[in-house]
């Protein structure tokens, strides 16, 4: 090898790490919209079973079935932020105005009951406490700013609804739009395997996404009854928050779980601990317990064997490697993309021993 072919080597590996750079920042600049182009891929997948539906069933013209489908999933959406959005308004002017001071008088009240009840049952929290300097960490004038900075982004969030919504439409309404687009990234004589990849990954997410729902349904419902039996104040809401911060493995049912035990306690601020507090947050953990128990051995094994046709095993593998290595993002979209990986390992490395066995099942 003579001194010119390795200077064209140099400059050809210098050409691919800028090109890939370039690529990467561009990438990068234009997160927003790749983002509203998962999201409205998502849309089209829970939406596409409605529109073939209409289509095939009550024989609407695929337009109208497609317009039909993104009003049926707008107005869900906007009802349920209706329940919402009220709520946080309601409660961003309540607390932009509120005295601070009078905030952190009733949280330290909370902490002297809780402190004299278990003092009277012989067990000291209270060196617990105080090792832990929880309350002088506390930032009081944190909540009403966090508040006051989610009702000033609904604006850009509106663009991005709407931009969502505009991609979901052609999604829908051309079927193969997305995968004529994928498609024209690979190679011509592996056009074939793509495509029937394509479709397979497209219906098996497409039931996997419809199952997430089914999935928060019978949480919101649960919560919701069990919620309404305790006695907790806007339990509608709070169940819903809670049934959706599960669509998050393993750690969003400990975030609902948060959740609903600090807005049962605040909420009954400057009451007895022990008459009523106290009872209301136990109460909380007994719905809390029973929605776990009916999602983890009747929604969940339903949603992965006849959606995503992996063992319960397998799929905790891999949420934990992709949260250990991509954080919360990994978790949520760990499922999917390991779905998409199976389909595609099978349709290209069938012959392979380790893929035979991870796709036995597709």
């Amino acid at each position: 090898m003579n001194s010119n072919d390795i200077s064209k080597g140099i400059l050809k590996a210098v050409a691919i790490i800028v090109g890939v750079a370039l690529l990467c920042y561009l990438l990068y600049e234009i997160r927003s919209v790749i983002s509203y182009v998962a999201i409205a891929a998502v849309i089209s997948l829970i939406g596409r079973p409605i529109v073939i539906f209409l289509v095939n069933k009550l024989k609407f013209k695929n337009t109208i079935a497609v317009v039909v489908t993104i009003v049926f999933l707008l107005s869900v959406f906007l009802g349920l932020m209706s329940l919402f959005v009220p709520l946080v308004l309601k409660q961003g002017q309540n607390l932009s105005l509120l005295n601070i001071n009078d905030l952190q008088r009733n949280v330290e009240d909370l902490y002297s009951e809780i402190v004299n009840y278990f003092n009277l049952r012989q067990i000291d929290i209270e060196q617990s406490f105080k090792a832990s300097n929880l309350l002088d960490n506390i930032d009081y004038s944190m909540i009403p700013n966090f508040l006051n900075s989610v009702i000033s982004s609904l604006g850009s969030f509106s663009i991005g609804l709407f931009s969502v919504l505009f991609i979901s439409f052609f999604f829908l309404k051309d079927s193969h739009l997305l995968e004529n687009s994928l498609t024209a990234l690979v190679p011509e004589n592996n056009e074939m395997r793509w495509k029937k990849s394509y479709v397979k990954i497209k219906d098996l997410l497409s039931r996997y996404f419809v199952g997430l729902i089914f999935q928060i349904l019978v949480l919101f419902i649960v919560y919701t009854i069990g919620l309404f039996i305790v006695g907790i104040d806007n339990a509608v809401v709070i169940a819903f928050l809670c049934a959706l911060f599960n669509l998050i493995p393993y750690l969003g049912p400990l975030i609902g779980l948060i959740i609903m035990i600090t807005l049962t306690m605040t909420s009954n601020l400057g009451m007895s601990f022990s008459e009523v507090i106290l009872p209301k947050t136990l109460g909380v953990l007994v719905v809390f317990g029973i929605g776990q128990l009916i999602d983890n051995f009747g929604s969940q094994p339903i949603i992965y064997s006849k959606s995503v046709k992996s063992h319960p095993l397998e799929i905790f593998l891999v949420i934990l490697i992709a949260g250990i290595l991509f954080g919360i993002v990994g978790l949520i979209i760990a499922i999917p993309t390991y779905t998409s990986l199976k389909v595609i390992l099978k349709e290209f490395l069938s012959e392979n021993k380790l893929v035979k066995k991870l796709t036995r099942n597709l």
